[in-house]
């Protein structure tokens, strides 16, 4: 039967008919420019250290590091987020904002190899204190107020070291404030911020604390990271950091958060980034390895359901592989 009354029944399935159809009409396409890998960088020389639970992903001194970036720049890459994993650690986090850092170190040997490569750094004080936590812990309780001077004090650190953006993922409040003015006062006002407005405190997080070496020593992060339940928070929180002088907005994780991710691209007018997290890539990993899924099919097809939901910018550790799929598209 083709029709149902006076109208001829739809035919859907013509726009679908051929790969070049299909091309033709899509509503959402995934480009290299929409995607920020994040790299994991420790003190030394001459290293490369494989993370168990992050298949294919390792921690690289910072002589690595820029042989894997440029590999990286090869395959279409053109920003990176880098995470430090210092050698000592104290109840100070001293060694977040110091000139000689890892992080700082990294971004000068960056920088001085590839000028116009995108660094982003990630600014939180977890990997550098002594009880894993995000803040300065005073009577067993992350103190928010007597953390933003340190968080402050490590976003100007990597300003100075070339970082183009800091990423702020502690979710203290007020933090975005604290180091807008930092930056300011300091002469990098041209120094943007990419805030982690929307941090969940998940599940989907343990394999990054094997790579980063920042479990809490105590209890969780509940009481500054958002509650999973929640959605009305996180525009919230967002609309906030963008008071307070945030440039960029991050949900975080993004696959069970998309709806979030839609929330804010519908209510926000600057971008919205997600992160495709370490037990999202994780997950993709073991399964592909038992032979139960084909992993460039659901990498390519979770990376356009993140930005169908609206992300215009995806942090994903499968970034550097989706980069060699995609030219085969």
């Amino acid at each position: 039967m083709t029709k149902t009354g006076r109208h001829a029944t739809p035919r859907y399935r013509r726009l679908r008919a051929t790969p070049a159809i299909r091309d033709l009409v899509r509503e959402t396409t995934l480009t290299p420019h929409d995607l920020i890998q994040p790299f994991f960088v420790v003190e030394g020389t001459n290293k490369k250290e494989a993370i168990a639970s992050l298949p294919g992903i390792c921690r690289y001194s910072p002589d690595q590091l820029v042989r894997t970036i440029a590999d990286y720049q090869k395959r279409g890459g053109r920003a990176g987020l880098l995470f430090g994993v210092p050698r000592a650690k104290d109840n100070r986090a001293s060694r977040a904002y110091a000139a000689n850092a890892i992080v700082p170190v990294a971004i000068r040997r960056i920088k001085k190899e590839f000028p116009k490569f995108l660094v982003l750094t990630d600014v939180c004080l977890c990997a550098y204190l002594t009880h894993g936590h995000c803040g300065v812990v005073q009577g067993g309780v992350i103190d928010n107020d007597k953390s933003l001077p340190l968080l402050a004090k490590m976003a100007l650190a990597h300003a100075a070291a070339g970082a183009d953006f800091v990423a702020p993922s502690d979710m203290m409040d007020g933090r975005v404030q604290a180091i807008r003015e930092a930056l300011d006062k300091n002469d990098f006002s041209n120094v943007g911020i990419l805030s982690y407005a929307a941090k969940y405190a998940s599940a989907y997080y343990g394999p990054f604390r094997e790579a980063a070496g920042s479990p809490p020593q105590f209890g969780d992060r509940a009481t500054y990271q958002m509650d999973p339940a929640n959605q009305r928070e996180a525009l919230k929180e967002a609309e906030q950091d963008v008071a307070e002088g945030a440039d960029i907005v991050m949900v975080k994780p993004a696959l069970a958060y998309l709806d979030v991710v839609a929330l804010l691209r519908r209510e926000l007018t600057v971008p919205v980034a997600a992160y495709n997290v370490s037990g999202e890539y994780s997950m993709v990993k073991a399964a592909a390895a038992k032979n139960w899924l084909k992993e460039r099919d659901v990498v390519l097809e979770t990376l356009t359901a993140i930005k169908r939901a609206g992300a215009d910018i995806i942090i994903s550790y499968h970034a550097q592989d989706a980069l060699n799929w995609m030219k085969g598209m």
